[in-house]
């Protein structure tokens, strides 16, 4: 599992922009090489209602990649476990056990995107 934080990471200028007069910031969240060689399985916006979790399961060869925009999750990946927060992101590697629960009063949302190295990224519940 790879969490990055977002409070932790630097506002840059845009590739795009002007360094010295830029328009638009950024705070890069990851880059190619945080994810797998494979094809993009799904792109979806995910609600976790507060006090639930997802079932625990693993993908055989899909890399999940979890970017929470509202509420405080935990999450467990294999043996480890941590707490997310909005702007948080965690990579799931492909094969990993993994759950999550909405902490607190609030529903967990969150982009989850899925990215297939050729197998289809089958999902077993365990």
């Amino acid at each position: 599992m790879k969490i990055i934080r977002f409070d932790g990471l630097p506002y840059i200028p845009a590739s795009h922009e002007d360094p010295s007069d830029p328009g638009v910031w950024k705070k890069v969240l990851l880059g190619r090489e945080d994810f797998i060689k494979g094809d993009i399985q799904m792109v979806n916006w995910a609600k976790l209602p507060a006090g639930r979790s997802f079932r625990r399961h693993y993908h055989e060869d899909l890399q999940e990649t979890f970017v929470i925009i509202k509420g405080t999750a935990s999450v467990t990946v294999g043996a480890e476990s941590d707490r997310l927060a909005p702007g948080d992101v965690v990579v799931i590697p492909a094969g990993a056990a993994h759950i999550m629960t909405a902490i607190g009063s609030e529903d967990v949302e969150y982009i989850a995107l899925g990215i297939s190295s050729g197998k289809g990224g089958e999902t077993i519940v365990i």
